[in-house]
This record gives structure tokens, C-alpha cells and sequence, in this order.
């Protein structure tokens, strides 16, 4: 997204790279013990009644580019939940997109707990080809609704993860056991998006690279940077010192 930004990433992967060798939630944790007993002491009353994935706590944010970009796409997120509301009257004058959207929805629907998430995974994955926001674009960085996604065929990996995490959603999964994730890929070296689904209190992971479902502790080498839901944006602890408004550099696939 900017270099600034790309900078402060950076800065997290310094202080944390030497525990990553013995894990990204270890590490994480090992790491928070270093924070202040304030900090410790007032995680947000929403985290504490709800863990968060990877088992860390979470500190609300309320300006920053994540922040923008999140509020930006809820806002079509709730445009496009008015044409599939249309769709669901009217199927004849439904736009292909959001035909080929509800259909995934309804194969969900029709399936129950983890062969539900398998099922979206799945569809989703095959319905968009991978593909840059700047090949496709022309900027670094755009997030855009399901049916955008779906009108296209193409997209990254955030546009991957919102067209699934509406689809739980819409499939009957609550939102409180929904979470976007952007996590640090430290093979790849850069930022990733997946969506978390919380099923018998554990979080298994949706990964537009991968049709197999993870649990998040299973995940690879990652660092979690954010997560997403329908309260708005938090960062995973700890606090990291010059980041108050930090955001993931540019996503890719």
C-alpha cells in the first residue's frame, strides 16, 4: 500500500524473527510478556468474550487504511445484499454474478458444519482466477464486494476471502464465529488474507491456496497482523511501538 507502510511491517518481522523458529503463536506470546501489565490488563471486553484466532488478544483500531478500506467494502457488501435480495424475488432479471453467488450460498446451506465451510471453500476458489490488483486494476491495492469479484472472475486474496466470508454468512454461519484475517506469509515474504469460520470452538482457516481446511495454529509460518468482523478492525496483539495506524502492504495472492 506504501512504502511507510511496508517499513512498519518490516519493524514487526525485526522484533519478532528470532522466536519464529519455535512458532508464530509461541512467538507472539513470548513477545506479549514484554508488554505492559496495563496493556495486559484491557484487552477490548469484545475479545475477552470472544477468543480470537491464534489465542491472542486484539486492540481495536478506529482510523488507519485498514480501517478505510474494510469500511469501504461493508458499505458495498450491504449495496450488493440489496440486488441478491432482489435476486431472491425476481431470478429472471438476476445478474449472472449474483446467480452463480447465491448458488454457492444455497450448496452451503444445504451442507452443515465443516463440510459447509469445505464446500464454500471450494466453490469460491474455483470461481475466481487468481489474479493482482494491479494487472487487473492498475493500483496496488483494491478490495471489492463478492459480486464485483464474481463479475470479473478475478481477484486476490482479500477478494477471495470477502466473497467467502459474505457467502458464510449469507449461508447461515453467525458473524461472531466469522473473522477476515490478514496474516505476514513468512516463506513468501509478504501479507495474505483468509477468512477464519469458529466451529466447536476452534478456527479453521479458508485459504484461496489451498482447497484442504487448516486449523489457525496449523497454518505455516504466519504472523497474524489483523482481524476483520462485523465490529470493525482490530490489530493482533501486541502493541507494536510506531503503528498505531498501520496497514498490510499489498496484498497478493
Amino acid at each position: 500500500m506504501s512504502r511507510g507502510v511496508v517499513a512498519r511491517s518490516l519493524a514487526v518481522l525485526l522484533v519478532l524473527m528470532p522466536l519464529v523458529l519455535i512458532g508464530p503463536v509461541t512467538a507472539f506470546a513470548q513477545y506479549q510478556t514484554g508488554a505492559t501489565a496495563a496493556d495486559a490488563a484491557t484487552p477490548s471486553s469484545q475479545a475477552a468474550a470472544v477468543p480470537e484466532p491464534f489465542g491472542l488478544n486484539t486492540v481495536p483500531m478506529t482510523r488507519g487504511e485498514v480501517v478505510t478500506k474494510w469500511s469501504g467494502v461493508v458499505a458495498n457488501i450491504r449495496a450488493e445484499g440489496d440486488i441478491l435480495m432482489r435476486c431472491r424475488d425476481d431470478a429472471e432479471s438476476c445478474p449472472t454474478a449474483a446467480q452463480k453467488f447465491l448458488a454457492v450460498i444455497a450448496d452451503g446451506r444445504a451442507h452443515e458444519g465443516r463440510a459447509r465451510y469445505g464446500v464454500i471453500n471450494r466453490a469460491i476458489n474455483l470461481a475466481i482466477q487468481p489474479m493482482s490488483d494491479l494487472a487487473q486494476w492498475g493500483v496496488p491495492d483494491r478490495w471489492s464486494a463478492p459480486l464485483a469479484t464474481l463479475t470479473t472472475g478475478r481477484g486476490d486474496c482479500e477478494d477471495y476471502a470477502i466473497a467467502k466470508y459474505v457467502a458464510l454468512r449469507e449461508a447461515g454461519v453467525t458473524e461472531d464465529d466469522l473473522r477476515l484475517l490478514i496474516v505476514r506469509d513468512l516463506a513468501a515474504g509478504e501479507d495474505h488474507a483468509v477468512v477464519a469460520a469458529r466451529i466447536e470452538e476452534k478456527w479453521i482457516v479458508l485459504d484461496n491456496r489451498r482447497l484442504a481446511l487448516v486449523e489457525d495454529v496449523e497454518m505455516p509460518r504466519v504472523l497474524p497482523l489483523f482481524v476483520l468482523d462485523r465490529y470493525g478492525v482490530k490489530r493482533f496483539a501486541p502493541v507494536i511501538a510506531d503503528a498505531p495506524d498501520g496497514a498490510p502492504a499489498a496484498l497478493n495472492f
